[in-house]
C-alpha cells in the first residue's frame, strides 16, 4: 500500500508544492510537482490568497495522507523568514481544515535525508532527487526539488516500509541505503 506525502516549500514568492507516492519498500514516485508565484509588488492578503487557493486546490486534486513543510528558521533577512512563516501558515491551516497530519522538516534533516549530508547544497538535492524518483530531467525550480525532497524526508523518517528484503534486492538507492544505516545505528543507541 502507497502512502501519499505532499511536500510545500513555503515562500510568498515562490511555494514549491510536490506529490509523492511511497511504496513500502520506500521506492518513491512522482504524482506531481509545480511552483506557485507571487508578485512581490502584490499585496500581502493578495498573495497569500493565490498561495491558499493553490494549496487548496492541490490537497483537494491529490488528497495527501500528510503534509511535509520545511520547518521556518532564523535567517539574516527578518522580512524573508516573515513571509515564509505566513506562507507556511497558510498552507498549514489548508491542511487542518482537512484533518490532514502536518510535520515539519528542517533543510539540515531535508538534505540528509536525502542526500545523506546535511550541508549539502541545493544542486545535490536536485540530483539524488531526481535519481530516487527515477526522473528523465532534473524538477526545476529549486523550489519544487525541495519541495519533493520534503515529501520523500518525512516518508522515509516515518519508517515507511522496511529495507530488509528490498535492501537484500538492491532495489534501494544509496541514500536509502545510507538513510536505513543511520536509522538503524539509532535505534541500536
Amino acid at each position: 500500500m502507497t502512502y501519499r506525502v505532499m511536500g510545500v516549500d513555503p515562500g510568498l514568492t515562490r511555494c514549491g508544492l510536490a506529490v509523492v507516492d511511497i511504496e513500502p519498500n520506500r521506492r518513491s514516485t512522482l504524482v506531481a510537482v509545480g511552483v506557485v508565484g507571487t508578485e512581490a509588488g502584490r499585496s500581502l492578503d493578495e498573495r497569500l490568497l493565490v498561495i491558499s487557493d493553490a494549496v487548496d486546490s492541490w490537497l483537494d486534486l491529490h488528497k495527501p495522507q500528510v503534509l511535509a513543510v520545511e520547518r521556518v528558521f532564523s535567517q539574516l533577512n527578518v522580512s524573508t523568514v516573515m513571509g515564509t512563516a505566513q506562507a507556511s501558515g497558510v498552507v498549514i491551516v489548508a491542511a487542518a481544515r482537512r484533518g490532514i497530519p502536518v510535520a515539519l522538516h528542517t533543510p539540515t534533516e531535508v538534505k540528509a535525508a536525502v542526500t545523506g549530508n546535511g550541508q549539502a547544497d541545493k544542486v545535490a538535492v536536485t540530483k539524488m532527487v531526481t535519481k530516487i524518483l527515477r526522473l528523465d530531467t532534473a524538477p526545476r525550480p529549486a523550489d519544487a526539488a525541495d519541495a519533493l525532497a520534503l515529501a520523500i524526508t518525512h516518508a522515509w523518517r516515518r519508517g515507511v516500509g522496511q529495507q530488509g528484503a528490498a535492501a537484500a534486492a538492491g532495489s534501494i538507492t544509496p541514500a536509502q541505503r545510507i538513510w536505513a544505516e543511520a536509522e538503524a545505528r539509532a535505534r541500536r543507541r
